[in-house]
């Protein structure tokens, strides 16, 4: 049994085999998923488990050069959107209308579907390098 870290295996083995900016999405229960992309759906009932606790678990393991939210995330859910950035710490940050945002999501190695209920609690993060 592992001991450490992410114990999903299915999200465990995504981050194991993520190179230089390949991407995963770690998404509230409502974003459209498209049939191409590897599904990892969490959700349980709603708000369980939260986006930003699953954010915060993958981002002890996955190293990450740039996050991608939807720009509607600011007007429509302020208070997730602060808190997404104190995770995300130094971090940088690019902003994109949630149309192309779901474009990208076609592009990603997999989507984490998380039970979050909160309007726009989505974020794509591309992989980096640790040297």
């Amino acid at each position: 049994m592992k001991k450490i870290g992410i114990l999903n295996r299915e999200i465990s083995a995504v981050i194991a085999g993520m190179g230089h900016k390949d991407a995963i999405v770690i998404a509230d229960a409502g974003l459209p998923i498209p049939e191409n992309v590897r599904r990892i759906d969490l959700a349980l009932e709603k708000n369980l488990p939260r986006f930003l606790d699953t954010v915060r678990v993958i981002l002890k393991e996955l190293q990450v050069e740039e996050a991608i939210l939807s720009s509607e995330m600011q007007k429509k859910s302020p208070e997730m959107r602060k808190a997404l950035l104190e995770l995300l710490g130094q971090v940088p940050i690019t902003e994109i209308p949630h149309e192309e945002f779901k474009t990208l999501v076609g592009k990603s190695k997999a989507v984490v579907r998380t039970g979050e209920f909160t309007p726009y609690a989505n974020v794509i993060l591309i992989g980096g390098v640790i040297f």
